[in-house]
């Protein structure tokens, strides 16, 4: 190892703040985000499309904004990948880097529908280690360090112990949830929930038994949820099992599936002879 790169490690590792306090962080800029972007809708707001088919508001760029001044105050020498902005993609140069989505599910926020939300997140060395997702329309704000558990509001949250897809609450994907339904499955259809981060937190409150996102989700829409589950002693993952790992050098993920630990391995079960067929 070189001695700049010595130097460039004993700098990283002297500002690894503690999870706790990064989630703190985490959930205040959230708030601050989300409110700001609830303050902003109306019939003036500003909207354009993105890429092929992704819509984007005043108040994205707005909350990025907020986002982005409060975690780089907190801490400054942290990388940053938002949906809106970025300063580097792929590989990392520092071990832990800010994720954010400033409005996750702008298409609800548009309509004016409550599913949406402000997802943000610590990523180190390829995974989520602090994470808050605020609910700005139901005030709900999900929090989360590594080895510390979940909360919601302030409350301590866990994902279900179910075990059979019996009657399980799924939330997922139309023409997926179709599929298993077709296949002979017997489960209970949660109504869509637009925001995928919430999606995935509500399986670690929960609400819902088991939740499923198509492929092509990216780092921002999952880092936050991804550790929100975890924590709550459920899985997120693809139908191989193996975590997510962020920080790669594209940001794009495979259909991916989230439960209780006890009831994961059957849902991706479930879900890998269904869409092998």
């Amino acid at each position: 190892m070189s001695g700049d790169d010595k130097l460039l490690l004993a700098k990283n590792e002297a500002h690894e703040i503690p999870a706790e306090d990064a989630a703190r962080a985490l959930a205040d800029a959230a708030v601050k985000a989300g409110d700001l972007a609830r303050s902003m809708y109306g019939e003036n707001l500003r909207t354009w499309i993105k890429g092929k088919d992704s819509p984007v508001t005043e108040a994205d760029i707005a909350a990025d904004a907020m986002l982005r001044e409060q975690l780089s105050g907190f801490a400054p020498d942290y990388e940053w990948l938002s949906e809106e902005s970025a300063d580097i993609a792929g590989k990392p140069s520092h071990r832990r880097r800010w994720v954010v989505d400033p409005i996750d599910g702008t298409r609800s926020f548009m309509k004016g529908l409550s599913d949406w939300s402000v997802s943000a997140a610590l990523v180190e060395d390829g995974r989520p280690i602090a994470a808050a997702l605020y609910a700005p329309a139901t005030e709900e704000l999900f929090t989360a360090a590594a080895g510390h558990g979940a909360s919601l509001n302030g409350r301590k949250i866990s994902a279900l112990e179910s075990t059979t897809l019996e009657s399980a609450r799924i939330a997922g994907p139309r023409l997926t949830l179709e599929r298993l339904a077709n296949a002979g499955l017997r489960f209970e259809t949660v109504p869509r929930i637009h925001s995928l981060a919430l999606r995935f937190a509500r399986v670690a409150s929960g609400v819902v038994d088991i939740a499923v996102a198509s492929p092509n989700s990216r780092d921002w829409d999952l880092a936050a949820a991804d550790l929100l589950v975890h924590e709550a002693g459920g899985l997120i993952s693809g139908i191989d099992g193996k975590p997510i790992v962020y920080n790669n050098p594209g940001t794009e993920h495979p259909l991916l599936a989230a439960a209780g630990l006890a009831l994961h391995s059957v849902a991706l079960a479930a879900l890998g002879k269904v869409l092998a067929r």
